[in-house]
C-alpha cells in the first residue's frame, strides 16, 4: 500500500520513505521564505569591541583645527593616594605624551600624570589659547605639581600676532617673538623651582613639515635651556636608518610595530608609549631623589618590654621557667660575636703565647743530634745493613 502526498514529487518520494513524512508538516509554498543568516553577532564579555585611547582616536581625525571634540580618559582609581605630580602640557602631540606616561607609571601609584594639554593650541594662536597666561595660572592655582613636561609646536607654522603687529612666519620679527614666549613659559617654572622638560617635535610625514620642525627644535633646544629647562631630542627616535621618516619601528620591547598615525603627525598607543621612554628617566630620577632613603634597623628586638605588666600579654623568661613542665627559653643570640684582632699575636689556649716547646726524653735527644748532624754539620747519616741505602760491596 502506498501513500501519495499531494504536490510532491513521486519519485523524490520513494527515494527517501519519510519524505510523505516532512510534506506533510511543511508549510504551505507562499510561506516558505528563506531567511538570510546575520553576519552580526553580539559581542560576550570575553570579546568586546577594542576601545582605543583618546590619543589614538585624535590620531584617527584629521590633524588639529579649532573646536575638535576631546574624549576625556578617565583615570583608574589607586588605593595608595598619589604624591609625585607630573603636568603634562602641550598640544595633541602633548596629550599622547601624557597617556604615554600614564602607561609607563601605572605601577606607581604614587606618580600622578596630570593632563594639562590643550588640543590645537600652539605658541602663535595665543588669542586661542594662551599659554603663558595658562602656566601663570596652573603655578598660581595652588596645584601642587613637582615636575613639568611640555611638547608643542605642531600647529605653529601661522602668522604670530601680538601689539606690535603681525608676522609671517619665519620672519625676523616671528623668530624674536616665538622665542621669547619659549622663553617666558621656561621661566615661571623656573621661579617656581620646578623641573622642566621641553620635547622636540619628532620627523614628521610631510618634507615642508618635517624642515619646520626641525628650525623649531633648534629653539626649543636653545631658549628653553637658557631659561633652565631640560630639552629632549626625540626625532631619531622615530627615523629610519637613513634618517627618514619611518610609520614602524621598534617599541620600547624592540618588536616592530607601527608608531605613527595615517596622517603623519600624531602617534599610535605604541607609539605614544616610546614617546614617553624618552621623557621618564628624568622623572624617574627626581623622583628617586624625592623619596627618603629607609636605613636598616640594626637594634636587636627586646626580649620583653620592662613596662609591660601582668595583663600585656607579655611573656618573660622567667614566667616561663615558671610554669609547669616548662624549660627556660635560651637567651637571645647576639647579633654578632666578639670582634678578634687579625695581626694580634696567637695564644694557646691557656692564653699564654704559643712558643716552642724545648724536646725532652731519649728519642727527642737522638733526634736532635741527628739534625744536627745532617743540617748543621752536613755529615751524611750512617747507612744500616739491609737498609734501602746500604751500598756496601760485597753485600752479606
Amino acid at each position: 500500500m502506498a501513500f501519495c502526498i499531494a504536490d510532491s514529487d513521486p519519485a523524490f518520494a520513494q527515494a527517501d520513505p519519510f519524505a510523505w513524512f516532512e510534506q506533510l508538516f511543511r508549510p504551505p509554498p507562499s510561506s516558505r521564505v528563506a531567511r538570510p543568516r546575520s553576519e552580526f553577532r553580539r559581542a560576550g564579555p570575553e570579546a568586546r569591541r577594542p576601545r582605543y585611547p583618546s590619543g589614538e582616536r585624535a590620531s584617527r581625525r584629521s590633524p588639529d583645527r579649532p573646536g575638535g571634540s576631546k574624549i576625556a580618559k578617565s583615570p583608574a582609581k589607586s588605593a595608595v593616594p598619589p604624591t609625585f605630580f607630573v603636568a603634562v602640557l602641550g598640544d595633541s602631540l602633548g596629550q599622547m605624551l601624557a597617556q604615554g606616561l600614564d602607561e609607563a607609571f601605572e605601577n606607581r601609584p604614587e606618580v600622578a600624570i596630570l593632563h594639562k594639554a590643550k588640543e590645537s593650541s600652539g605658541l602663535v594662536r595665543d588669542d586661542f589659547y594662551d599659554w603663558i597666561k595658562a602656566t601663570q595660572d596652573l603655578l598660581a592655582s595652588g596645584e601642587k605639581i613637582d615636575y613639568a613636561v611640555m611638547m608643542i609646536g605642531s600647529n605653529d607654522q601661522q602668522t604670530l600676532r601680538d601689539a606690535n603687529g603681525s608676522y609671517e612666519p619665519g620672519s625676523p620679527e616671528w623668530q624674536t617673538a616665538y622665542t621669547q614666549r619659549i622663553e617666558a613659559i621656561a621661566s615661571l617654572f623656573r621661579e617656581k623651582k620646578i623641573p622642566l622638560i621641553w620635547v622636540g617635535l619628532p620627523i614628521l610625514k610631510s618634507e615642508h613639515l618635517s624642515a619646520n620642525a626641525l628650525n623649531f627644535n633648534q629653539f626649543y633646544r636653545a631658549y628653553a635651556e637658557k631659561a633652565g629647562a631640560t630639552y629632549v631630542d626625540v626625532w631619531e627616535a622615530f627615523a629610519d636608518e637613513a634618517g627618514h621618516y619611518s610609520v614602524s619601528g621598534p617599541d620600547i620591547n624592540g618588536q616592530t610595530v607601527h608608531l605613527r598615525a595615517a596622517d603623519g603627525v600624531h602617534f599610535t598607543k605604541a607609539g605614544a608609549r616610546k614617546l614617553a621612554h624618552f621623557v621618564e628617566p628624568e622623572i624617574r630620577r627626581k623622583l628617586d631623589e624625592m623619596q627618603p632613603k629607609i636605613e636598616p634597623d640594626m637594634t636587636p628586638p627586646a626580649a620583653s618590654s620592662p613596662e609591660a605588666g601582668p595583663g600585656d600579654g607579655a611573656t618573660t623568661p622567667s614566667t616561663v621557667s615558671a610554669l609547669p613542665n616548662t624549660e627556660a627559653a635560651p637567651p637571645p643570640k647576639p647579633i654578632a660575636g666578639p670582634v678578634l684582632p687579625l695581626t694580634a699575636p696567637v695564644l694557646a689556649p691557656g692564653g699564654q703565647l704559643a712558643t716552642r716547646v724545648a724536646p725532652t726524653g731519649a728519642a727527642n735527644t737522638e733526634a736532635r743530634k741527628l739534625i744536627d748532624q745532617t743540617l748543621q754539620q752536613g755529615n751524611p747519616v750512617a747507612s744500616k745493613p739491609g737498609r734501602a741505602d746500604d751500598f756496601s760491596w760485597p753485600r752479606p
